[in-house]
């Protein structure tokens, strides 16, 4: 039986490697919000629209694997709800509510995008901090015509464990995602080298029972 300090330690390793956000200087076209559990998230698209100058705000997600008969609503109408009352005018907000992961908030939104003649070629990424390499890293496969970046709260691994509801949880999802970017690259995702350290404290995890996102 493992300590929670080499739990955490292991996590901690995932998550530095998970929140490497890609840097986009200068104003961006558009921002996109990437739906999920996190509803912090829809604070942090609404500042990246504000500090970007941006012209749209995409608001993405219907219910994913972690919020699938836990809200209320489509992560993208709670999200787009959110960012009005923050400010951003709802005329340059665009609610995209069918995807159910990150491959389909990027392919759902440029399909709307291009139904209505918006064709950006710079792009903001808001996320959840341990979502920032696989969302730039799918956004590069799915939408290369794009120069992106992300946006996501600036927040260490305790810390951001403090304010979820359920910290395991965080756990176990950032196993499934650390998986999916090794599973993904070359296909859906452009390759991003996992170190082989970081990939043994995600086996570790998954033998703790961290499991529960991770493609069998």
């Amino acid at each position: 039986m493992r300590t929670n300090d080499e739990i955490l330690s292991d996590a901690r390793m995932l998550y530095d490697l998970l929140s490497q956000a890609e840097e986009l200087p200068g104003p961006a076209e558009m921002v996109l919000a990437m739906g999920g559990s996190d509803l912090g998230v829809a604070d942090t698209a609404a500042e990246a629209f504000f500090q970007r100058e941006a012209s749209w705000l995409i608001c993405t997600g219907g219910y994913g694997k972690d919020t699938a008969g836990v809200l209320p609503q489509p992560e993208a109408a709670l999200y787009a709800r959110r960012c009005a009352a923050l400010g951003v005018p709802e005329d340059r907000i665009i609610v995209e509510d069918r995807s159910t992961n990150c491959g389909e908030n990027l392919r759902f939104a440029r399909q709307l995008l291009t139904e209505r003649d918006i064709l950006p070629r710079t792009g903001v990424i808001a996320c959840k901090p341990y979502l920032a390499r696989r969302a730039w890293a799918t956004a590069a496969k799915q939408w290369p015509e794009l120069r992106w970046g992300v946006a996501c709260q600036q927040i260490g691994l305790e810390e951001y464990l403090r304010q979820r509801q359920d910290p395991q949880e965080v756990l176990h999802l950032m196993v499934g995602d650390l998986q999916r970017l090794r599973r993904y690259a070359g296909s859906f995702q452009v390759p991003v080298t996992v170190p082989e350290p970081v990939w043994e404290a995600c086996l570790r995890l998954a033998a703790d029972g961290y499991d529960r996102f991770v493609i069998r």
